[in-house]
């Protein structure tokens, strides 16, 4: 019986036929009265052709002025020509950006957009479908069009990541040009120029420089090439001869942070000795380590096939002990010329900028190479041993902490870049990030154990790097593979079920935390009160509290709680990201006065059993939240579990591997 008001006066319109009816056949409810109008999904034709691997009529001719440092907007003209007898040119923005594993291009930073032929502007179209893509009818006659348009690049970190400095900048071509569809990338060529700031110097991969004043030309390149070779210019710069044809090169804030100590500089040219030794190939003719000694350029960490760019904290390489923990970018981008720029899955690999990626794989791309780039800086000496423990230890404590393993695998999470594009999330520790990155590399160290073990010693991961990626010396293409690839090498190299293996560990959620790899290793995880160095170092940088051990949340200099772990003890409390802390047991909140109440409220100290009062202000309320916790603090550490002084596992695939012979052909 419908007893409401509302309800009655539904019941006085409608017979009792029609209410019998509904009553009958629930799903009658929902038809709609005929008088109301029903629309039919228009036809949806995609009109932006697909890649075709064949050249393209003729090389574009591409000019940018980067001298704005005002504004840091980039000023393109961009000459492309056309087919005889073509109608239509459609030049689109990269969508799909290599090593960023989703669709990321930044359309809406390019402004003032107008295209000509013979002198005269031509009208254009946006593609309703893909934004990223524009229509230019073209009159009888033309033989190219002249595109002018401005990339205007961010000034704060609101906007996304600062290119431009009053110090450095940073072009990325798939940024700030524009490509024609229906072709392959590498079937575009392209003749770039670069004007920039007078007296800054210019480093980048692509080859043929000339130089007149501060502008730049390089030899023409195909498009792919182009995008693939980014540029870091600067005015305060050096460059350093590592051997094998690697060169690390420097921009900086200020002079006085290029200073690298000799003793510290070798390091770098023994990171390029034991990246040739462990894969036994070079899959580059030349290497350039792109790096911002710098704190007003954004950060980055992304790879290249004979480049990488590269941001670390300005006295990253003059105050050498205090920024152990800053310095891996370098290793783990530089494995990436070997996993994921030369060796990358079928599906990842792409025609164009267009075609969407197919990301299920990179627990191999990025995983291992996170591996690759924590044991290269450890037998390179670019960090110490201590600082990649820590590493391991972080990754290996926060996975005993993540509820979403109990939900999602770690395959799922590569999944992330196309949909979350690095978005903070409320509760990470629920909904998992890109976790193939740290939960692939302990994987991959379960897998190099195992090897070992099941070897005596003669087998690791080394082996499967030579096998799988350090074929075909001297080829800086693309050699794609499979799952099935990968299982098969690695079965070459010591026979396993490497298939329910991999499967299990990436494929399979609700799996338990990743210590295989540190367990037969030699080590064990440990809870301490007092961070280990890389923590401890990385914290106070960042000038944050990292509690997600114990009371399970981080908390900023200001007292402001930015994550949350799910379950843990902050949040059933009700203490979530936003909050801001004001107090602590009722003295004034700092890092200190937070950490001695945590101990304070430990079993068998004065305060147990009592919960830990902590006043927070959300808004515009002030409330006073009981926190019920008395583990203590708690923070990860591996410390060596077997027995007597022997080097473990661990230990020896930490250890410089390099030899002499490598050395010699520096």
């Amino acid at each position: 019986m419908l007893k409401t008001n509302r309800g009655a006066k539904l019941l006085s319109a409608l017979s009792f036929s029609t209410l019998a009816l509904m009553q009958a056949h629930p799903a009658a409810a929902q038809v709609q009265p005929a008088g109301n109008s029903r629309p039919m999904a228009a036809a949806v034709t995609p009109t932006v052709p697909d890649a075709q691997d064949v050249p393209y009529a003729g090389t574009i001719g591409l000019q940018i002025d980067a001298t704005d440092l005002a504004t840091g907007s980039f000023r393109v003209v961009e000459t492309v020509p056309v087919a005889p007898d073509a109608k239509e040119l459609i030049l689109q923005l990269p969508r799909w950006l290599p090593g960023e594993h989703g669709p990321r291009g930044p359309v809406a930073e390019l402004a003032g957009i107008t295209f000509e032929a013979k002198g005269q502007k031509l009208a254009w179209t946006r593609d309703p479908l893909e934004p990223n893509a524009f229509h230019i009818p073209l009159p009888a006659g033309t033989s190219e069009v002249v595109a002018r348009f401005i990339h205007t690049s961010p000034l704060r970190e609101s906007e996304g990541r600062i290119t431009v400095t009053r110090e450095m900048l940073n072009v990325q071509w798939e940024k700030m040009s524009l490509y024609p569809a229906g072709h392959y990338v590498r079937q575009i060529k392209v003749r770039p120029t670069v004007t920039f700031p007078q007296g800054w110097t210019v480093f980048t991969a692509l080859d043929g420089k000339t130089q007149q004043g501060g502008t730049v030309t390089w030899a023409e390149t195909d498009y792919e090439t182009l995008v693939d070779s980014p540029i870091f210019a600067g005015l305060y710069t050096a460059r350093h001869d590592l051997g094998h044809d690697v060169y690390l090169d420097l921009v900086a804030d200020k002079p006085e942070l290029l200073a690298i100590k000799p003793e510290n500089l070798k390091t770098y040219r023994n990171l390029a000795d034991e990246a040739v030794a462990a894969f036994g190939a070079r899959h580059f003719d030349h290497y350039d380590f792109l790096l911002a000694l710098t704190d007003r350029m954004g950060g980055i960490g992304l790879e290249h096939h004979r480049s990488s760019e590269n941001q670390q904290e300005p006295k990253s390489l003059t105050d050498w002990a205090a920024y152990d923990f800053d310095r891996n970018v370098i290793a783990h981008e530089f494995s990436h010329s070997w996993d994921g720029k030369y060796r990358r899955s079928a599906k990842l690999w792409t025609p164009d900028y267009r075609q969407p990626m197919q990301d299920n794989l990179l627990w191999v791309y990025e995983g291992q190479t996170q591996f690759w780039g924590l044991v290269l800086a450890a037998r390179s000496g670019v960090q110490t041993k201590d600082a990649v423990l820590g590493a391991l230890a972080g990754y290996a404590g926060t996975f005993s902490q993540t509820a979403g393993r109990e939900w999602r695998s770690v395959e799922d999470t590569t999944m992330d870049p196309i949909f979350a594009a690095r978005k903070p999330k409320p509760f990470s520790s629920l909904t998992r990030n890109e976790d193939y990155y740290t939960e692939g590399a302990l994987m991959w160290l379960e897998a190099d154990q195992i090897m070992r073990d099941g070897s005596g010693g003669r087998k690791g991961l080394d082996d499967f790097a030579k096998a799988f990626f350090g074929v075909r010396d001297g080829d800086w293409g693309v050699l794609t593979y499979e799952f099935d690839d990968v299982v098969k090498t690695l079965n070459g190299v010591f026979p396993y079920d490497w298939a329910t293996f991999l499967k299990t560990r990436m494929q399979t959620p609700g799996q338990p935390v990743p210590m295989g790899g540190i367990e037969r290793g030699g080590y064990k995880l440990v809870f301490k009160d007092e961070p280990n160095p890389y923590d401890k170092a990385r914290m106070a940088d960042a000038k944050v509290l990292t509690l997600f051990n114990s009371l399970g949340v981080t908390i900023d200099k200001d007292g402001k709680v930015t994550a949350s772990r799910w379950d843990g003890p902050a949040f059933k409390a009700g203490l979530v990201s936003g909050m801001q802390i004001v107090a602590v047991n009722g003295k004034a909140y700092d890092q200190d006065v937070m950490k001695a109440a945590i101990t304070d409220a430990k079993t068998g100290n004065p305060g147990a059993g009592r919960p830990i009062e902590v006043l927070v202000k959300r808004d515009d309320k002030v409330v006073t939240l009981p926190i019920t916790y008395a583990d203590g603090l708690r923070w990860p550490w591996l410390v060596r579990a077997a027995p007597g002084t022997a080097p473990t596992g661990l230990d020896k695939l930490l250890a410089p591997h390099a030899g002499a012979a490598v050395k010699a052909k520096r």
